[in-house]
């Protein structure tokens, strides 16, 4: 069935052919056909189609792309979150309480949490979402999880490196051989890309070199969490090695600026991260005055930000990144789509996913200026 989306009035396409930045276009209209855009054009020569969308003026985006999300996971942190609104600081400590818990749980009640959180992002309008492992830190566990997730998205990311558990506490070399040996192993027929948290209490730029070298011989893409607790040679490093994307980008030095700068590395910032930890916020006035790309993402996680919605980020990062909301909104759907190394979403063009949102407003702008407010009136996914 064909369907035709008919007198938008506001189509972001993030198109660089229609122009800069989301090339936006007035009284337009969008044809599908088997789950791709077929045509793009002005609203009073939309052709015929076997269904048709009035969006009598309103806003129509691309589906956000979520490239940071850890769903397959156990349990509640919601205690946590307590004690640090009374003032307690946030550490990394508290992954392994979910590591436990994801421990212990069975697939069916990893798989139920995870359709459930993902059905929530959907609902607010994001088509692609990326799913990380990291709570399992197991060879079995690790590889369940992955497994899980790409029965959910082909976007899946292997991240035995989040922290060294327990049993490893007192040879963390130890665990590095296991990441990048069986574990790897087990874990690289279901994962496309692999990540470390390259950080204070977790691994250092030596190890984390290892890991992601390991990976990338084993046919899978870099990503990294770098520069969330403090500045450190991670994010040099990930753009070093040609890493897709280096995540939070809290804390960065001006070396690492400008290597985000001159690089093809994306900055994936993490605003609910800083929301939820009470943080300083990331700068991306600063990365973008440098030339970098510039990606925004949710981190759903239940420690450190449980927020599955791109729209409450694309607010915070308005609000309290210095971010104006185009650049917001194209950090949340096109820079998405580049941490992914994706040119098929993130953009409505002839030729791409089908992946569209119908806002209840006539502008993007309203995702920022209203705050909280359920405006994703309709979302297509291919």
């Amino acid at each position: 069935m064909s369907t035709v989306i008919d007198r938008i009035g506001l189509l972001v396409t993030n198109d660089p052919q229609i122009g800069p930045g989301t090339a936006e276009l007035r009284n337009a209209a969008v044809l599908i056909d088997k789950g791709t855009i077929v045509w793009i054009g002005e609203a009073d020569h939309a052709p015929h189609a076997d269904e048709r969308v009035d969006a009598r003026g309103r806003c129509v985006i691309p589906g956000f792309v979520d490239s940071h999300s850890h769903l397959t996971f156990a349990g509640d942190r919601a205690d946590e979150f307590e004690y640090r609104m009374a003032g307690r600081p946030y550490t990394a400590g508290g992954i392994r309480r979910t590591v436990g818990l994801t421990r212990d749980a069975s697939d069916a009640e990893l798989r139920a949490n995870a359709v459930t959180l993902l059905a929530e992002m959907r609902r607010q309008g994001s088509t692609t979402v990326e799913i990380k492992s990291g709570y399992g830190l197991t060879v079995d566990d690790e590889a369940r999880a992955l497994r899980l997730a790409s029965e959910l998205t082909s976007e899946t990311t292997y991240l035995g490196a989040h922290v060294v558990p327990v049993e490893f506490a007192d040879d963390p070399s130890g665990y590095v051989d296991l990441v990048t040996g069986a574990m790897l192993d087990a874990a690289a027929p279901h994962a496309r890309w692999i990540d470390v948290f390259c950080e204070t209490g977790a691994f250092d730029v030596d190890q984390a070199k290892a890991i992601l070298l390991a990976g990338k011989a084993k046919g899978l893409g870099a990503r990294m969490h770098a520069g969330q607790l403090r500045e450190s040679g991670g994010v040099q490093l990930a753009v070093e090695l040609g890493a897709a994307a280096v995540d939070h980008c809290t804390f960065l030095s001006d070396a690492d600026v400008d290597a985000l700068g001159a690089g093809a590395t994306v900055a994936t910032l993490l605003p609910g991260v800083e929301f939820s930890t009470r943080q300083p916020y990331p700068d991306a006035r600063r990365l973008l005055a440098a030339g970098a790309t510039v990606a925004l993402a949710t981190d759903c996680n239940p420690g450190s930000s449980f927020t599955s919605s791109m729209a409450f980020c694309i607010a915070v990062a308005v609000r309290d990144l210095g971010m104006t909301p185009a650049e917001a909104l194209w950090a949340a759907t096109a820079g998405g789509a580049a941490a992914l190394r994706r040119t098929d979403v993130g953009t409505v063009k002839v030729g791409a996913r089908a992946d569209l949102v119908l806002l209840e407003a006539p502008s993007y702008v309203h995702l920022a200026y209203r705050p909280g407010v359920p405006l994703v009136s309709r979302v297509f996914a291919s």
